[in-house]
């Protein structure tokens, strides 16, 4: 498993001031994807358990209020071990950060019984449509997207939007 990149400071993907990370490899292949060099799974940079002792140590400052994973494709089946590495290992040492996590598969069709999911706090799910690009939504890209409160939604067993 590779990532593409990481950013110590982040106040774009999600609220507050957060570290993200950009998974490498996707092969949704969007059409005007914002990351494109992210698509190929032999690009980047080698993700090991120094990535995840990086990612920990960057979000150790009171103003970092959570953790982005982005890609490319973080949830692909190529980076999924990977990634809920990562998110399990955040979530234990910062309970009280967020982890949100944008992903083309959808929440209800592709993604029910992963372990991840116990981790993350809002899921951005369903591919980029260039067709339904809106500049003015929070979050995401285009109007097919939803903005998922992943915690309310599994207690409730029902997609919960957040607001």
């Amino acid at each position: 498993m590779r990532y593409n990149k990481i950013r110590k400071m982040d106040i774009s993907n999600g609220p507050g001031i957060r570290v993200s990370i950009f998974m490498q490899g996707c092969t949704f292949n969007c059409k005007n994807c914002f990351n494109p060099e992210t698509h190929d799974f032999n690009g980047g940079n080698e993700f090991n358990f120094k990535t995840i002792e990086k990612i920990l140590e960057l979000s150790n400052l009171d103003y970092i209020v959570g953790l982005s994973i982005l890609g490319g494709e973080p949830l692909h089946p190529k980076n999924i071990k990977g990634t809920t590495e990562l998110a399990k290992a955040f979530k234990e040492k910062y309970p009280q950060k967020t982890i949100w996590v944008w992903s083309g598969f959808l929440f209800d069709k592709n993604l029910q019984d992963l372990e991840i999911l116990k981790y993350i706090d809002v899921l951005v799910d369903g591919v980029y449509k260039d067709e339904l690009h809106n500049p003015k939504l929070k979050w995401r890209g285009s109007s097919n997207q939803r903005v998922i409160d992943v915690k309310n939604s599994l207690k409730q067993n029902k997609i919960i939007l957040l607001d």
